[in-house]
Formats: C-alpha cells, structure tokens, sequence
C-alpha cells in the first residue's frame, strides 16, 4: 500500500524496482522475516514477530511535498484496516459454522490486520505513526523525531516487551467491533 500510494503521488521508485506487488518473495527480509522469528519459535519465546523490507520510495519525487510523506505513512495501516473489515465481515455474515478451521482463520486474519494497523500507528520512529503526524508537528519536534529514527529498532523492541498490553484491548474492542462479538 505505501509503494502504490506513492506511485498515485508521483514517485515510481517501488514500481521501478519490482517492488509494487503482491507476491511476497521481493519483500522478504533474510533477517526479519526468516530468520529472527524462526530463532524466537525455536527459543520457545512467548512473542513472535518479524519484518519485512520497507518499501523504497523517494519522498522528494511526491507532488505534496509537505503531507506526501504522511499519506504514504497512512496507507499501510489504512490497507490494514480495510482488510480486517473485510475478511471480519466474512466472518460476521458468511453462513461458516460448519466449518470451525475456517472461522478460526479468518479470525486470525482480522486480528493480525488490525494489530499491525495499531502497532504501526504508534507514533515511535520508524513506524508509521510518526510519520503521519511529523507535517502536523514543529519543526524543531520533526527533527528530534528524525534523529530517534536511528535508534528505531530498539525503542520499538523496548516497546514490544513492556508496552504492547496496552493496545491488545484497542486490538480486542476493534475486533469485536468489526466481527460483531
């Protein structure tokens, strides 16, 4: 979704370099999607995650200079979002209940979605989040944000092991919301 926002913006760098698809074999990241998380469901660790590629994109090739960046920021959780939506309403209207593999996996679709939705919008350098609110910030604030970015991958960790409680039940009230629970 970032790739293609930023091709609707202007910049063609994701397209040019065959990053503009669905098939996720481009996106993978040796160490974040293969891996990391084989090392912690082999360690027995409590919590899984991992990474992929950040989508390239040239933020001076977008037409809207000022909120471009933002936009494409916003797209990744929005395609997030439409896809909880989409496969919760599957699940809340689709006749499944002969069929509990089914229900249990659109399930796990709505709930991944909208906890990457929720965990990309916290405003922690490098996630999304902080770029979507940089334009609406000082410029002096903006810049200290950019500067967090390099110790990114370690405030989110830190985040991951002493924070992520406090958006399971954002995660649980959007879920019920949706599948109507």
């Amino acid at each position: 979704m970032h790739g293609w926002m930023a091709d609707q913006l202007g910049d063609t760098t994701a397209k040019d370099e065959g990053r503009l698809t669905l098939n996720p074999l481009p996106h993978i990241d040796p160490f974040g999607s293969v891996f990391l998380p084989f090392l912690l469901v082999l360690s027995g660790s409590p919590f899984v995650f991992g990474w992929a590629k950040p989508v390239p994109y040239n933020p001076y090739n977008l037409r809207d200079q000022r909120y471009g960046p933002a936009k494409v920021a916003l797209a990744g959780p929005l395609g997030n979002l439409i896809t909880a939506i989409f496969f919760g309403m599957l699940l809340r209207f689709a006749p499944l209940a002969g069929n509990p593999l089914l229900i249990t996996l659109l399930a796990i679709i709505v709930q991944i979605n909208l906890l990457l939705m929720i965990f990309n919008l916290l405003p922690i350098p490098p996630l999304d989040g902080s770029k979507i609110i940089a334009p609406f910030l000082p410029e002096n604030i903006q810049k200290f944000m950019l500067n967090l970015e390099r110790y990114g991958m370690i405030l989110v960790i830190v985040f991951v092991m002493f924070g992520f409680n406090l958006i399971i039940p954002l995660i649980n009230f959007l879920f019920n919301l949706i599948v109507g629970i």
